[in-house]
């Protein structure tokens, strides 16, 4: 993943500012920043840099990568940061710059006091894991006459520039023999192994002329980049080599909608939902253990909320699928910090009561994804039990139904119970089937909670272990579904809000 510095527009200030970003890295669980990360370079007499230099950075979906982006006015050639002025700084994690529109986030500065400090730009494109696919077809013209007795029986080598200034071979063409005009075939090529993702790097291409002995010709080079071979027909005039055509084939992105569900008995502290004034319980740690990760990627941040197994006021109808918030007209809650003020004001107010039966849930939520199938959307639904489920029956023939849907399912069993009955639903080794039909694909990932939590008592790491377990499947379920579909990525759209009918599981 790659990141970059686009713009800094800086508040009031006494002349222009020679500015450079310092950015440190938070490793995950630890308690403060250990270093710098990497520096841009320095952009003299300017408030408004536009930072050349990117960063690149590991992503991993399933964890929380806490960034800190700092700016400083350089007064000199220390390489001590202490010694120049501090201009501002902001937060953030890579997962929100990845899922804001366009992979390009905007953040104010703050860090001094009273002052005004402006705003930063961070932009992130897929960089090692670039899944655009490349396909293109070269010919040339009166090339260099090197065989004695024929023409030359020319081919291309394609290298890829390295950081360091050097080269690596990433492609070779065939060789057509004894002529000067060759027309090479067309050949496909993953563009992380053309440029690395950095459409903007040289790729180098050499003409030879083969031998049998293995000691080719050289004829001529050139170098072009991504950039300029995506703008379609090229000649390199040096050598008379034309581009014929460029054509570039997307892998997918995603967009997620989370859905949260929670079921239970509580009444004394020995409860799974007690409500501690001191720590959270295990149907809340899941809850924001899931939930903080997945947040970057809904753009409007409401998430629907349910219940199921309860009793509901006034009259004590048990509901296997209440909203929390208690509106059933607008199930949504704001941001995952909002599902959990629902979740505990629901304690108070239901009467927790079972049976618990997980298929009207699955089903309500499958409804809603079948109404979304074109790829613009894929559903998350999060479901955190105490393991005993009553409807199995019915609850597999809902998995199978739903498998051919943009949608998968977490469920989180908590407590000391046996979950057999989720082993079953987990189909990493065994399919999940329902009279007689096999499920499209496997979307349901089961964790006991127990297994992840820390033996010191530390929540903060037994939610992150947590979260990188369950949510580690969620990229490839949803490439399995769009690959099924024959769905093709889309541009970026600008963000704004899902229909009601959309939103409103």
């Amino acid at each position: 993943m790659i990141v970059r510095v686009i713009e800094r527009r800086p508040g009031s200030g006494d002349g222009p500012a020679s500015v450079h970003v310092q950015v440190r890295a938070l490793v995950l669980m630890l308690p403060s920043f250990t270093g710098d990360f990497g520096r841009t370079e320095v952009i003299d007499n300017t408030r408004n840099p536009d930072f050349v230099r990117k960063f690149v950075l590991d992503f991993f979906f399933e964890e929380k990568q806490n960034l800190r982006f700092d700016v400083y006015n350089v007064d000199s050639r220390s390489c001590n940061i202490s010694k120049h002025d501090f201009l501002g700084q902001t937060f953030c994690t890579l997962g929100e710059i990845i899922g804001s529109t366009g992979g390009r986030l905007e953040r104010t500065l703050s860090g001094i006091p009273g002052k005004k400090c402006g705003v930063i730009i961070l932009t992130a494109e897929e960089l090692s894991n670039c899944r655009d696919i490349a396909t293109m077809q070269l010919c040339a013209n009166k090339l260099d006459k090197k065989d004695f007795f024929g023409k030359s029986d020319p081919f291309l080598v394609f290298y890829r520039s390295n950081e360091d200034g050097t080269f690596t071979i990433c492609h070779k063409t065939e060789v057509i023999k004894n002529t000067l005009n060759p027309v090479w075939q067309p050949f496909t090529i993953p563009v992380r192994a053309l440029c690395n993702g950095d459409y903007d790097r040289t790729v180098k291409v050499d003409v030879y002329d083969w031998d049998r002995d293995g000691r080719h010709d050289f004829i001529g080079e050139f170098t072009t980049s991504y950039r300029e071979l995506s703008r379609g027909q090229n000649q390199f005039n040096v050598y008379e080599v034309t581009l014929l055509s460029f054509k570039v084939e997307s892998e997918y992105t995603f967009s997620l909608i989370f859905l949260c569900v929670f079921k239970g008995n509580p009444s004394q502290p020995t409860s799974l939902h007690y409500m501690s004034p001191y720590q959270m319980n295990a149907y809340a740690m899941a809850l924001k253990a899931v939930g903080e990760i997945i947040q970057d990627y809904d753009s409007d941040k409401l998430f629907p909320a349910y219940g199921f197994g309860a009793k509901l006021p006034p009259d004590g109808k048990i509901s296997h699928a209440f909203p929390l918030n208690g509106d059933g007209d607008h199930p949504n809650c704001v941001g995952i910090e909002g599902v959990l003020e629902a979740y505990f004001q629901s304690l108070r107010t239901v009467q927790l009561y079972g049976p618990t039966n997980f298929a009207p849930v699955i089903n309500k939520v499958a409804n809603c994804a079948a109404e979304i199938t074109d790829g613009s959307q894929y559903f998350v639904l999060l479901m955190i039990t105490d393991g005993v489920i009553s409807d199995m029956v019915q609850t597999k023939e809902a998995v199978v139904n739903a498998a051919a849907l943009p949608l998968s399912i977490i469920i989180v069993g908590v407590g000391p119970a046996e979950f057999d009955a989720m082993e079953e639903l987990d189909g990493d080794e065994v399919r999940v089937s329902s009279r007689g039909r096999l499920a499209e694909r496997d979307i349901v990932q089961f964790v006991p909670f127990r297994d992840y939590v820390d033996r010191s008592g530390n929540q903060v790491l037994s939610m992150a272990r947590l979260a990188k377990d369950v949510l580690a499947e969620i990229p490839d379920q949803l490439l399995s579904f769009m690959k099924s579909r024959g769905v093709e990525p889309r541009p970026a759209l600008s963000s704004s809000p899902l229909p009601e009918l959309h939103r409103h599981i």
